[in-house]
This record gives structure tokens, sequence and C-alpha cells, in this order.
């Protein structure tokens, strides 16, 4: 498939909205790359697929996810809308054929970040947080650390996502905090 059979899709499965969320990922995602010298077609597939699952009702996730496999943490049990992210980069390999393990890691991170995040990892995840059509306090400077710092840019991205969930006294999921702590660690060690 090619970019526009991909888009053909995402029209069809997701509402407007989300629909223009992920075609905003999608070009944050290949500017980015371009700016940091990663692959531009894999961010631009991720980027642009990166939310394929998330308009599936949380009851069915949970059971696609256990149909497919997919481990669960106590966190994503008490947070399923999580789980969209690891059942977007399954079934976009059993759907769409894409095969790309890149591609489905980037995808199935987007959501809580990890620990040993690759660069194509990271764009997604700061793409997410930053894409034109997202507006909430500190996203202006978000967008602007990305140009400067991938590295910054996805620290300040846990951060915020973080002070989110505490204020909402809702579950941060440990893959979030460990992410956070090793890119904390990684730039104090430069």
């Amino acid at each position: 498939m090619i970019i526009r059979d991909y888009v053909s899709i995402l029209q069809q499965r997701l509402s407007s909205k989300r629909f223009q969320h992920s075609m905003g990922v999608k070009d944050t995602a290949v500017a980015l790359a371009k700016r940091y010298g990663a692959n531009i077609h894999q961010a631009e597939v991720a980027g642009l697929l990166h939310d394929y699952a998330r308009e599936i009702p949380t009851n069915l996730l949970l059971q696609k996810c256990e149909a497919f496999g997919i481990v669960m943490s106590i966190a994503d049990r008490c947070d399923p809308i999580i789980l969209h992210a690891p059942l977007a980069a399954t079934l976009v390999k059993a759907e769409l054929a894409v095969d790309d393990k890149a591609i489905c890691q980037a995808i199935a991170l987007h959501t809580t970040g990890g620990m040993g995040m690759s660069l194509l990892d990271k764009i997604i995840y700061v793409a997410d947080c930053i894409e034109p059509h997202r507006h909430y306090p500190g996203v202006d400077k978000l967008r602007e650390v990305a140009q400067e710092d991938m590295d910054l840019a996805l620290l300040t991205a846990f951060d915020h996502s973080i002070v989110y969930l505490v204020e909402k006294r809702s579950w941060i999921h440990p893959n979030t905090i460990a992410g956070r702590n090793q890119i904390l660690q990684d730039m104090n060690n430069e």
C-alpha cells in the first residue's frame, strides 16, 4: 500500500476530528524527521497510522488485545484507552500489511513511551503532542523545544503528561516513568 491508500482507509475508519489529528501528526512527524535526520517514510506512515485503533470502544479494545495476545499490565487495565497504541501496531500489521518493525514500535509506544526509545519513537510521541490541532497550555513552548532538541522535547512532553495525569488523579503508566527517567539519565550523561 502507499500513503494515499492509508489516508483513504483512515478517512473511512476515523471521525473527521481524529482523521485531521492523524494528518497533523503525519505532517509534524515528517517535519521532525527532516529536522533530525530520521527516515521520512517511516515517520509519515507511523504518524498517519498511530491512532488506527483509537476509536475502538474500550470493551472491544480489551477483547481484541486479549485475542491478539497483547500483554496487559494493571495500569493498562485501569486506563484501557492507552491500549489503542499496541493494538494499532498489531492491527496495521495484520490488516494493512505494515511489516516494518520500527514503524510498529513507534505506533505501539506513542501513548506511554518507554525505555530505549528510538529516534522514530521519540518523533511520533512528540508529534502526537504538538501537531497543529493540539491546543493546551504549554503546547507552543513544546513546539519550540521540538525544533531545538528532540530529547528535551520528549522529556518536556513526559513531564507535561505526568503532571496532567497527577492533576486528574489518574494512573501513570510505568513505561512513561521509565522512559522519562531514562531520557533524563541519558541527557545527564551527555
